[in-house]
């Protein structure tokens, strides 16, 4: 959002506050509290009708320092609010004539207290982060509407690049973007996002986090091209900066204060197939496509019936469509007996025509409007409603009905959808910010759902498939991009989308193999085979199209199977990577600067990627097979070929189906299975490993 125009001018519906000068301050335990007056005081009479800036330090944890700017303290300040786990943090705190100085581990914050010169620096080892100073920190008054906004203006510094704010299609340096914090359904050619995370990092080493649950809006190098910008409509905004001092570094202390990503089961690593969403499909077309991937020798893990297995116009009922599936129970246990886990698809609305809409509403477990009603639309199902997850109540009634499904065969669910939050004469049971709730209404739908798997299946083996996402919805794998296109630009843009959410603490990330949209051409399927199945998650899955190699040609088949195969035969490297995402924070998908952080040729590359410490990926996204990529310094071995490749330069190649650059790094021990069949299997058993250029001593 833009308060100016320009340099010098303010935009004239707004009324603008700064701090100009340090005032005063004072200690509570270890929080320091900091006046700042909007006006150079000289006499007493200066103090008089202005705005003062309440402005307090704090440290979660070290390494960490929070900033809580506030205006009006009175003013209402409703839930939600993220979760945030704090760690007890030494702090010091020491002042001279020119300075008072906050220090937690390795930032600290050097506030001005000269005359005229409001202003804060945030230092690290590696010298000045960032700093607010003239004109940055600011209140805004609507002349027109009295609607207030509070912003922060971070600097950015010559060379330095902003990443993260969530899963965004856009470029992934976010370097003169705007970009505002709310969840919509935009599929992946658009600037909106499933995933608004209020969090960036930059390659100087640090991280923001803009501890706000609501439409926060970001002015990245846009509205002042000098500053990262970001207010939202209230009376107060929090934030912290965490300093790394690696990229890694910034994510470990990120996940420790929003959590970390829970360990999907090892079997959810496997191929997933769909029955797509608008095609026509029972039992038998489903037998037929399990039936045809083992004749074809290509192992299938996951099936996935996706939205139609309830009735139309009665999502969500929880029931199969006895018409389609008259004997759910005994298809399940057949496709159990094959070695299959089986995943639903639900999402948190109740449709009018649901036998659950009538119980719901009695039992007063649907969102409501302010005049005690209902809230419903006809976008989506006719008359849908939405449950309310702020009540307790309504969260174990939704949950037993998903039990029934647990109880029948079903292993997982796709959480799909939870962006559609309206936010007009709402109330919530827990009396919760409607504006707020917009975003992190997905937060409790995803929780509510992933408690359960994990009440019923053990902690270590539940997992969602999951479309939207807010702070701290890691903690809930695995999220999937969204509605991608048949197309290679939109293959381009979904491994974007996951670049700059794995910056966020995403650990597992998936995506339509193929395109959700439109139907893919032989070719363009083949090539996002290959990169589906070097991801965390590998699904097939379509829109009104089905996903099953041989609707493509015979040769997508060889290749499905040759790519399921190695996936299985890498699976103790790659679970050993899902560890350290669950332990660390460190995602499994990684942009080539999170691992190379001194190389700058790294910090702007989004068609390659890091699975891991030692994989690295660049998917062919042309149709003639050519790829150019970068290779960090060393001695880098393709790891289907064992060609042996010198790096620190750009490599152009040419594919064919059965290949892509799949480059080991130098030093690096790969431990390969001796399983090609299933993701889980004793790893230990008949275990390989496999050393590359690896160094004297």
């Amino acid at each position: 959002m833009k308060f100016t125009n320009g340099f010098w001018l303010i935009r004239p519906e707004f009324i603008p506050s700064y701090p100009v000068e340090y005032s005063m301050h004072e200690l509570n335990g270890n929080n320091l509290i900091l006046y700042a007056s909007s006006k150079h005081i000289s006499t007493r009479g200066d103090m008089l009708n202005i705005p003062v800036f309440t402005i307090t330090l704090s440290s979660p944890m070290r390494d960490v320092i929070k900033v809580s700017m506030c205006h009006f303290k009175g003013a209402p300040y409703k839930k939600p609010f993220f979760e945030i786990y704090s760690e007890e943090a030494a702090v010091d705190i020491y002042e001279n004539n020119q300075t008072i100085t906050y220090k937690s581990g390795n930032i600290k914050a050097e506030i001005c207290k000269e005359p005229n010169k409001w202003g804060i620096r945030f230092i690290g080892p590696q010298g000045e982060l960032t700093n607010t100073g003239f004109r940055n920190m600011g209140y805004m008054k609507n002349r027109i509407t009295g609607e207030a906004f509070i912003l922060e203006q971070l600097a950015i510094d010559v060379g330095e690049y902003i990443y993260g704010l969530g899963e965004r299609f856009t470029p992934f340096v976010k370097n003169g973007q705007v970009v505002d914090m709310w969840n919509e359904d935009g599929g992946t050619a658009s600037e909106i996002a499933y995933k608004n995370i209020p969090f960036y990092m930059t390659n100087k080493g640090y991280g923001v986090f803009v501890d706000n649950a609501g439409d926060v809006s970001f002015e990245v190098a846009s509205e002042k091209v000098e500053r990262v910008q970001f207010s939202a409509k209230s009376e107060r905004l929090d934030y912290y900066i965490i300093n790394g001092p690696s990229p890694k570094d910034v994510v470990r202390k990120y996940t420790t204060l929003t959590g970390r990503p829970a360990l999907p089961p090892a079997w959810s690593f496997g191929l997933w197939l769909t029955t797509s969403f608008t095609t026509s499909y029972d039992e038998d077309t489903v037998t037929g496509f399990i039936q045809g991937m083992a004749d074809r020798d290509i192992p299938l893990h996951v099936f996935h019936f996706d939205c139609f297995w309830m009735k139309g116009y009665q999502w969500c009922d929880f029931k199969w469509d006895d018409e389609v599936f008259p004997d759910p129970a005994g298809m399940l246990k057949r496709y159990k007996e094959r070695g299959l886990k089986i995943c639903v698809w639900i999402n948190p609305y109740i449709a009018q025509k649901s036998y659950l809409f009538d119980e719901g509403m009695e039992k007063g477990y649907l969102v409501k409007t302010k005049d005690g009603g209902v809230w419903q639309t006809d976008m989506w199902q006719p008359g849908m409603a939405l449950v309310d997850f702020t009540s307790e109540d309504a969260c174990k009634w939704y949950q037993s009905k998903l039990e029934e499904l647990l109880d029948m065969g079903v292993d997982c669910f796709k959480t799909d959808f939870g962006e559609r939050i309206p936010v007009r004469d709402i109330v919530y049971n827990d009396e919760s910010d409607p504006l707020k709730m917009h975003n992190y209404y997905t937060f409790l739908f995803n929780r509510t759902v992933f408690e359960l798997l994990e009440r019923k299946k053990g902690v270590g083996k539940a997992t969602v498939f999951a479309r939207s996402a807010t702070a701290g919805s890691q903690q809930f794998p695995v999220h999937w991009g969204g509605d991608s296109t048949a197309s290679y630009p939109s293959m381009a843009e979904t491994l974007r989308g996951g670049l700059s959410l794995s910056l966020c603490g995403f650990g597992f990330w998936s995506h339509d193999i193929g395109g959700f949209e439109r139907t893919a051409s032989a070719d363009l399927y083949k090539r996002w085979c290959a990169f589906g199945m070097l991801s965390s998650h590998s699904r097939l899955h379509g829109s009104d199209s089905y996903r099953v190699p041989w609707a493509f040609d015979e040769e997508a088949s060889v290749v499905l199977r040759k790519f399921v195969k190695l996936k299985c035969k890498l699976m103790p490297y790659l679970y050993s990577q899902a560890v350290k995402a669950h332990t660390e924070g460190i995602p499994m998908l990684r942009p080539m600067f999170m691992e190379f952080p001194e190389d700058r040729a790294c910090e702007t590359l989004d068609m390659q990627y890091m699975l891991g410490d030692s994989l690295l990926i660049a998917p062919v996204m042309k149709e003639n097979g050519k790829v150019n990529y970068y290779l960090p310094a060393g001695r880098w071995t393709n790891y289907l070929t064992g060609e042996v490749i010198n790096g620190e330069r750009f490599s152009k190649e040419v594919h064919d189906y059965m290949s892509l650059p799949l480059m080991v790094r130098p030093n690096s021990v790969i431990a390969a299975g001796a399983c090609d069949s299933r993701p889980d299997y004793d790893y230990f058993d008949g275990i390989t490993f496999e050393l590359f250029e690896i160094e004297d001593g």
